[in-house]
């Protein structure tokens, strides 16, 4: 199913190959394990994207369900589902679409055995519901629906439900019973919007809408037939099915998340893929091989007993980007906090502030860098809801727009919907994100060798990043060129071991500073200190 998906990925979510202008650098690094497949996507080697595909995933945006209808609520003018949940999903009457009836009609002639062999082009269409009707004049209690999963179950929340049904492919997405033919507004050319329109709808059947993706750009006439008709046979395989199933059951199943993913990131930007398991190795590279021989040599195996994420780095940026403090350069953080309907980010100068610079230009510089960190941590931990951001506080509007100027330009690209305010007289930014999947969460804390477990400390694997940053501001904010640090035991037996390349002597050719390190008993693990030649700290 991956690599199924992996076609359709490829040319169906992003641009085209020969569209793409290679501006950053991507990697995709695909850890598979027996229970789910890990995958990390990093632009000029940064970690931006982060998702697991768990082997037991059920309940997938995209799938197509018959549900039974189990409860209705006139008060939220919606009803309960039973599509095969543990808790029944949710439908609102706004979800139905104005072809709901028509819909409806398919599906009593599929359920049907004497009626089954009309055609379904020939089935008449239905008058659209009133946009503003109640649940109970369309919906009734034990009645079959045919549905689609909006929105996966997210914490104690059923899967949501849509019956306006969409069956994307790599140029289009068919919708049975639209009957209308969209162009993507990303083809720009006039001329091809209209050629690509008249094309379509010659060759649409009967009850048949399509939405006319932004990589059919170009494409001939044969390659869109045959991937229309590919449609319309996974829709009328629905249709003949029906008759013959009990519900709930998943009539259509959609890509997986892996293949989601790669569908919609994949793309000529790519320098490196790099896998760990070789049936999905032959199946990527045979994949490439396919569609861009050229790009062939950039999927590589991986088969070193070191786990792949630690090999890469990757794991440390893991355990730095999602813990609740989330630092930066130049000594800034953010502390992140997560409520069920909402998360709440705090930004701090750390008190690293430029001293030639004025408080206002000094907030501004740490909330521009926030603003990019704070793109990332959203897609990165696909946070969704409402987010409220507290910058640091500035009174000049033209800052506060460059600020606002700033995180939508770092959002530019979001495959999730989202909206943006401006900041507020006391800084505060408010940003809505699409929630349609549970958020990624990851327990950064782990157990301090030192207390034996009794208490928690930080993700120790980016204490040698705190430390390095430290060092910059300690040279720079007391102008010396040696100075000694003490440290724990087993972080100074790690800074310093190798004779010839060490963290230590790494430092000391990078700074162009003398750099002695010193263990300390009584020093927690995570504890550290900088002193010059007469022992006197150098605080920073």
């Amino acid at each position: 199913m991956l690599f199924r998906g992996l076609i359709k990925f490829y040319k169906n979510g992003g641009k085209d190959v020969s569209q793409q202008v290679e501006e950053i650098q991507s990697e995709l690094y695909i850890d598979v394990r027996s229970s789910e497949i890990n995958i990390a996507l990093l632009h000029n080697k940064k970690l931006v994207e982060l998702n697991k595909e768990h082997s037991n995933i059920e309940f997938s945006v995209g799938d197509i369900y018959l549900g039974n209808v189990k409860r209705l609520m006139p008060g939220l003018n919606a009803a309960f589902v039973d599509v095969g949940y543990k808790k029944d999903a949710f439908l609102h009457y706004l979800d139905l679409g104005a072809g709901f009836q028509t819909l409806n009609k398919f599906l009593h002639i599929g359920l049907s055995k004497k009626q089954r062999n009309i055609k379904f082009s020939k089935i008449n269409t239905e008058p659209d519901i009133d946009k503003n009707g109640k649940i109970t004049d369309v919906l009734s209690v034990g009645q079959y629906v045919l549905v689609q999963i909006a929105k996966e179950p997210i914490s104690s929340k059923g899967p949501r439900l849509s019956c306006e049904i969409s069956i994307a492919g790599r140029n289009l997405v068919l919708m049975p019973f639209v009957q209308k033919v969209s162009v993507s507004q990303k083809i720009k050319s006039v001329e091809e919007r209209n050629r690509l329109r008249n094309l379509i709808e010659s060759i649409t059947p009967n009850n048949y809408g399509v939405i006319i993706r932004t990589v059919a750009d170009t494409k001939m006439v044969a390659e869109l037939d045959r991937e229309l008709n590919g449609l319309i046979e996974k829709w009328e395989t629905v249709y003949r099915n029906l008759s013959t199933v009990k519900h709930p059951k998943l009539m259509i199943g959609e890509v997986n998340r892996t293949t989601a993913i790669l569908r919609d990131i994949l793309n000529s930007s790519f320098n490196q893929i790099v896998v760990n398991d070789e049936a999905t190795f032959n199946g990527i590279k045979d994949f490439i091989s396919e569609i861009a021989p050229e790009k062939e040599k950039i999927v590589k195996l991986y088969n070193s007993k070191e786990p792949i994420f630690d090999h890469f780095g990757i794991e440390k940026q893991i355990k730095t980007a999602f813990g609740k403090t989330v630092p930066m350069r130049n000594g800034a953080y953010l502390i992140i906090e997560h409520t069920e309907a909402a998360h709440v980010i705090d930004v701090n100068s750390g008190n690293r502030s430029n001293s030639e610079q004025d408080q206002e230009e000094n907030a501004t510089e740490v909330n521009l860098i926030a603003a990019e960190e704070i793109a990332r941590q959203l897609k990165l931990r696909d946070m969704g809801g409402i987010i409220v951001v507290d910058f640091i506080d500035i009174h000049d509007e033209k800052n506060k727009r460059k600020i606002y100027d700033k995180v939508k330009d770092c959002m530019d690209g979001d495959r999730a919907k989202y909206h943006i305010t401006h900041l507020s007289k006391f800084c505060l930014m408010e940003i809505t994100r699409q929630r349609v999947r549970p958020e990624m969460e990851i327990k950064t804390s782990e157990k301090c060798p030192c207390c034996k477990g009794t208490g928690k400390i930080g993700a120790s694997i980016s204490l040698t990043d705190e430390i390095e940053n430290s060092i910059k501001y300690v040279i720079k904010k007391h102008k010396t060129k040696n100075i000694i640090i003490k440290t724990h035991p087993f972080v100074h037996a790690y800074i310093t071991k190798g004779v010839i390349k060490s963290i230590r002597k790494t430092w000391q050719k990078k700074y162009q500073c003398k750099i002695g390190v010193f263990p300390m008993m009584a020093y927690s693990y995570m504890e550290f200190h900088f002193f010059n030649a007469n022992d006197e700290e150098l605080f920073y």
